[in-house]
């Protein structure tokens, strides 16, 4: 036996590579023959599968022709390469008066069609470049190409997602599966926590999502597939903007990991970048927030499939903002593309890989828990501190939100939040800043919660919610760790990462972190300038608070839409009668804004 198996083991070490071939055809076979008959029942139910898969052959393909071919596939485009370097310096100017032309031509249509709001949101997009460009470093030196390309970048990216029924779809349907995923979380909560663990929702709800996702990250970089990812979208904005290979690739990682984790990806080359490579690694870091928390968020009710789109369109903005706050003035050490090596795990099998994902969460969960607990029982201090100020002078009412309000207002205008909803924006975003994006991701959902909900929009003079518009622009401006609290954690991490480099991490996280908030704010600028939200609240409130006093309301779409839905929602029926939620002045306001028939009314 000992004899034969020696046998067998020789022939299979001989013939090993031949033996995987054979495993992986047949699990391949097996793969495909299921996709086929999942196919043939129900396309529709098995149409995501099929996707998915024509999108890793495509990419399976790509890599391997790239891998083999990749000297004759550049000969192959050389002369046309050429032939673009010689006639770029007229043709760049066409394409600058073409994009302008362009630009103007669709904001004077859309602004026809829609309003005025996406005007707003345009002028506050030029107004931040402007003072990225005031305010830069070295203003004589800006390469504009980073920051033309980002922006465009960005725009590309919310009009497939935003305007596109298909982008809207997809971004939408992805959304909702990470919904789905996340719940998963639910069933080790319960064992854990017990079947009433709901009744301390963010300690025994909202924090498991967080160990669950880092625990799946784990074992997809274990794998392999977040550096392929990373590296891929990485190249994409390489190419496009112009940015080094280590810049690139760390923006491209923050878009799935934190900012101390993502200037993991290359640490070998920290050492030997230049101070502008640094300011953008630090930029990346703080426009962008961590799939592990980005699934907390989710949990408070925040729209997912926004979140993710804020996500990847900063990326490209904190290039772009980094690149016109701290022009790059040296010479950058590493130029390698397809040679630059990514770090790796340490972990030697999936389920290895899965328990560090788990163990390396408690820092992270610890880390949420008590600065939030900190954080809002300073709030608290604060704001009683605050009123107490106040009341000397008549004004009990006076808070931290209040303060930060007034400073933030402007800003959140000019982003096209509505003027009425701009200073609870601005109180959002000074939670955001001063404290971190976990408060205010906390407040907002509570008023996405009272506008589902409907009711009175004032209770006391106090908005109670905001415009549908409002809080999916608050949603971009605040998707980043641009904060205080990141700004030390940030220091920290990349100085013992990079130990040489103490003095210049130091010296430009601060303006990396105002870099940061400009990302967030352009793509807050984009996202209000493309998104069209349907209608903004319930529209038995909406006509309720319309026809409350005696004078007949001015007619608005919103208004008039709302009343054909009330119709239409009876028009079958043999008796017409106020039911539901509508009131009978709703009934009657409607009738005369509609002019329906006697009969009818």
């Amino acid at each position: 036996l000992e004899k034969k198996y020696d046998k067998v083991y020789e022939f299979c070490k001989k013939h090993k590579t031949r033996i995987h071939y054979v495993v992986y055809g047949i699990l391949i076979t097996a793969y495909l023959a299921v996709l086929i008959a999942a196919c043939s029942l129900n396309f529709s139910r098995a149409f995501p599968l099929f996707i998915i898969t024509v999108l890793v052959i495509f990419f399976i393909c790509w890599d391997f022709l790239i891998a083999k071919y990749e000297d004759r596939i550049a000969a192959f485009f050389s002369p046309a390469r050429s032939y673009l370097e010689k006639q770029w310096f007229w043709m760049k100017w066409v394409l600058c008066a073409a994009l302008i032309i362009t630009i103007i031509c669709w904001l004077a249509f859309d602004t026809a069609k829609r309003g005025s709001h996406q005007l707003i949101s345009f002028g506050g997009l030029v107004m931040y470049v402007l003072m990225m460009f005031i305010f830069s470093k070295y203003p004589t030196r800006v390469a504009w190409r980073p920051v033309f390309s980002g922006i465009g970048m960005q725009f590309i990216l919310g009009l497939l997602i935003l305007r596109t029924k298909v982008g809207f779809d997809v971004f939408n349907w992805i959304g909702v599966q990470i919904q789905t995923f996340l719940e998963y979380s639910d069933t080790g909560a319960k064992f854990v926590f017990g079947e009433k663990y709901m009744d301390h929702f963010f300690a025994f709800k909202v924090l498991p999502i967080v160990i669950f996702f880092s625990t799946v990250m784990s074992m997809l970089y274990h794998i392999g597939f977040m550096q392929w990812l990373v590296r891929k979208v990485g190249w994409i904005m390489q190419i496009c903007m112009g940015t080094t290979p280590v810049e690139s690739l760390v923006a491209a990682g923050n878009i799935f990991v934190g900012q101390t984790e993502s200037p993991l990806l290359v640490r070998p080359y920290l050492p030997y970048i230049t101070k502008s490579e640094l300011h953008a690694v630090m930029t990346a870091g703080f426009s962008t927030i961590a799939g592990s928390v980005l699934g907390a968020y989710i949990s408070f009710g925040v729209s997912a499939s926004h979140l993710l789109t804020a996500s990847v369109m900063s990326a490209p903005a904190s290039l772009a903002t980094s690149k016109l706050l701290w022009p790059e003035t040296e010479k950058p050490a590493v130029t390698l593309r397809s040679d630059l090596q990514m770090a790796k795990g340490d972990s030697k099998n999936l389920l290895e890989a899965a328990s560090q994902g788990a163990s390396a969460s408690i820092l992270l969960v610890a880390n949420i828990a008590v600065n939030l607990i900190s954080f809002l029982a300073l709030l608290a201090f604060v704001d009683s501190a605050l009123s107490w100020v106040g009341s000397l002078f008549g004004y009990p009412q006076l808070n931290f939100e209040n303060v930060c309000a007034y400073v933030f207002m402007p800003f959140s205008f000019m982003m096209g939040v509505d003027w009425e909803d701009s200073f609870i924006v601005g109180g959002l975003l000074g939670y955001k800043t001063f404290f971190n994006e976990f408060v205010a991701y906390e407040r907002l959902s509570k008023l996405i919660h009272n506008r589902e909900n409907g009711g009175s929009m004032y209770i006391n003079g106090v908005k109670q919610y905001m415009t549908v518009r409002s809080e999916v622009i608050a949603t971009y401006a605040l998707c980043g760790f641009a904060n205080f609290g990141s700004l030390g954690l940030v220091i920290g991490g990349l100085t013992s990462i990079a130990p040489s480099k103490k003095k210049e991490i130091a010296g430009g996280a601060f303006r990396a972190m105002i870099a940061g908030t400009v990302a967030c704010f352009m793509t807050a600028c984009v996202a209000g300038m493309l998104s069209t939200p349907a209608l903004e609240v319930p529209c038995h409130t909406v006509l309720g608070n319309a026809f409350k006093s005696t004078d007949l309301p001015a007619n608005s779409t919103e208004l008039v839409e709302c009343c054909q839905q009330l119709f239409t929602s009876v028009n079958h029926s043999q008796e017409i009668f106020p039911g539901g939620n509508y009131s009978l002045s709703s009934w009657k306001g409607c009738c005369q804004i509609l002019d329906q028939p006697a009969f009818n009314c």
